[in-house]
């Protein structure tokens, strides 16, 4: 791919090999924060709106819960998993750059 910007989008920036090994570690102690905060966050969301303000989200094995409840709260657990990794992520990416010169992805 050149490195043409087309539209909106910025030209894809594509990382060395050596970038992308020296990032793994940067990587990794991201992935394990992002893991921590995003439990975090959302047990802080699940509090607000769960039903009955309940502390804990209900887990597949507890059968006092609704099918309907647990498959909310795993597909709000999901989807804020996902959004938090994504900003940790992008932003670990982004000051392995200012430090180093190179983008660590592909």
């Amino acid at each position: 791919m050149d490195d043409v910007t087309t539209g909106d989008h910025p030209p894809e920036k594509n990382g060395s090999k050596s970038a992308k090994i020296l990032y793994r570690p940067v990587g990794i102690v991201s992935s394990i924060v992002g893991g921590l905060v995003a439990g975090q966050v959302f047990k802080q969301i699940y509090k607000r709106v769960s039903p009955g303000h309940r502390k804990d989200a209900p887990t597949p094995l507890q059968s006092e819960y609704p099918l309907k409840e647990i498959v909310l709260a795993a597909l709000l657990q999901g989807a804020v998993y996902a959004v938090v990794k994504a900003l940790i992520d992008r932003g670990g990416a982004r000051a392995f750059e200012r430090w180093t010169g190179e983008w660590p992805g592909d």
